[in-house]
């Protein structure tokens, strides 16, 4: 199983690939956020609270930085579930390379320890990278890449984590897990009564 900090770390990479990469989402064409709407979504994949040590001002070149590590990202969750553990751990290895990650305690406001994967005196964009890039690699490492996947539905290319206790996870949401439940029984229903035709 995942240590809770890596998992949240994980749901961030996930987030921020699904918001900021191309492709389809629960069957429908996506195009990534530009301009403003990419910060605005950067803020969304990754909630105020999860890097609170780090500095947090819209910023149109960190914005960026980080759509180029989702794409990279994306890279390494798709190499995974297309069965290139190797190509994702060489993509993950050079995502911790450019984004300097380096574990480290950091004490918080409450006095306690905190483990951290970037610098105390990194940008957001940086900490984030690094943290998101830390997380897959610690995934890859720890025997766990069957975990990370891209959704078996129809028209959707949006990745996961599977973080559940029995790993069954196969879709980016339970939207698209309906959309494909509701196919497959219309599918059934349309098959049982073109058989019912052919008896006649």
């Amino acid at each position: 199983m995942f240590d809770s900090h890596v998992v949240v770390r994980l749901e961030h990479a996930v987030s921020l690939v699904n918001a900021l990469t191309d492709g389809e989402a629960h069957g429908r064409p996506r195009t990534a956020p530009a301009g403003a709407a990419l910060w605005a979504a950067v803020a969304e994949a990754v909630p105020d609270d999860a890097s609170s040590a780090l500095p947090r001002t819209p910023d149109p070149a960190e914005a960026a930085h980080l759509a180029d590590t989702a794409r990279r990202m994306r890279e390494a969750i798709e190499a995974v579930h297309d069965g290139h553990v190797d190509l994702a751990a060489e993509t993950v290895n050079h995502l911790l390379r450019t984004a300097g990650a380096r574990p480290q305690l950091d004490r918080a406001e409450d006095g306690s320890w905190r483990l951290h994967f970037h610098g105390p005196g990194d940008s957001f964009a940086s900490g984030v990278a690094a943290s998101c890039a830390t997380a897959l690699a610690l995934t890859l490492g720890g025997g766990l890449e069957g975990r990370l996947g891209v959704c078996r539905a129809t028209r959707c290319d949006r990745v996961y984590a599977d973080t559940s206790r029995n790993a069954a996870r196969q879709f980016c949401s339970t939207a698209c897990q309906n959309r494909m439940k509701a196919a497959a029984f219309r599918a059934r229903r349309n098959a049982h009564s073109a058989g019912r035709e052919d008896l006649r």
